[in-house]
This record gives C-alpha cells, structure tokens and sequence, in this order.
C-alpha cells in the first residue's frame, strides 16, 4: 500500500474514532473523553491532509 493512501485510510480512522469519543462524552458529561475525541479527530483531519499531499508530490 502506498504512504499516501495509508495516511489517507489512517487519517479516516481517526476522524471516525474521534467523533465516536467526542459524541460519547457529550452524552456522559465526560469533558475529558469530549475533548480527546476532538483531538484525536483533529489528528485525522491532518494526516489525511498528508496523505493527500504526498499523492500530489508522488505525481
């Protein structure tokens, strides 16, 4: 598999994982997992963004 397309499907994975804790900790009234949920959708965001990149350099 390719750099690109594994940071890509990585990336995805953790928007996904991201969203799951952000939604479960709004429901819990669990501040810390809310947040680390965003975080770690944020964290996807980028490396999906690399991904992307690294297929436009790879051309």
């Amino acid at each position: 598999m390719k750099s690109s397309t594994k940071d890509n499907a990585e990336g995805k994975m953790h928007q996904v994982k991201g969203k799951i804790k952000e939604v479960v900790g709004k429901i819990f009234g669990n501040r810390d997992l809310e947040v680390e949920g965003k975080d770690e959708n944020l964290d996807g965001k980028v490396q999906e963004k690399i991904g992307q990149i690294k297929k436009v350099v790879d051309k």
